[in-house]
């Protein structure tokens, strides 16, 4: 019995039907290597990895890939969208209504019974969002000095 690996960034691509390009691997991997990135901030990253990208390629790419599901796009009330890896799951965000920080919260019951609404209106429900608003350790504590 031989042991199953994790495919690469650029099989995943190709399973996902898109074309691989060092940019695309680069901006996935950024991606998951981060935290809710912005849009700036995987920009940033992908230069790092591969040299110039253009903000709008990083906007076409994002766009592909969250089409694609490798990537799940969130935007919390009042901020610009952030991107996560962390995709195919019934996972929620608490975020910090100070400075802005985000974090992933799984599911309080440990599968999706956020799916089962009070009243679906007719609706055939695909997934639910959750957010919860607080404020975290740092500006709780900076708070109470």
């Amino acid at each position: 019995m031989t042991a199953s690996r994790t495919p690469t960034t650029a099989e995943e691509l190709r399973g996902a039907g898109l074309r691989v390009t060092a940019a695309r691997v680069a901006l996935l991997e950024t991606v998951r290597d981060g935290d809710h990135l912005g849009v700036e901030e995987i920009a940033s990253g992908v230069r790092d990895r591969v040299g110039h990208i253009s903000l709008q390629a990083v906007y076409e790419a994002l766009h592909a890939l969250t089409a694609a599901g490798l990537v799940r796009r969130i935007e919390p009330a009042g901020s610009a969208a952030r991107f996560e890896g962390r995709v195919g799951d019934n996972h929620h965000h608490i975020v910090c209504r100070s400075c802005g920080a985000v974090a992933d919260v799984d599911c309080a019951v440990g599968h999706a019974p956020c799916l089962a609404a009070s009243d679906d209106h007719g609706f055939s429900i695909e997934e639910a969002e959750v957010t919860y608003w607080g404020l975290c350790p740092d500006c709780s504590n900076a708070r109470r000095s």
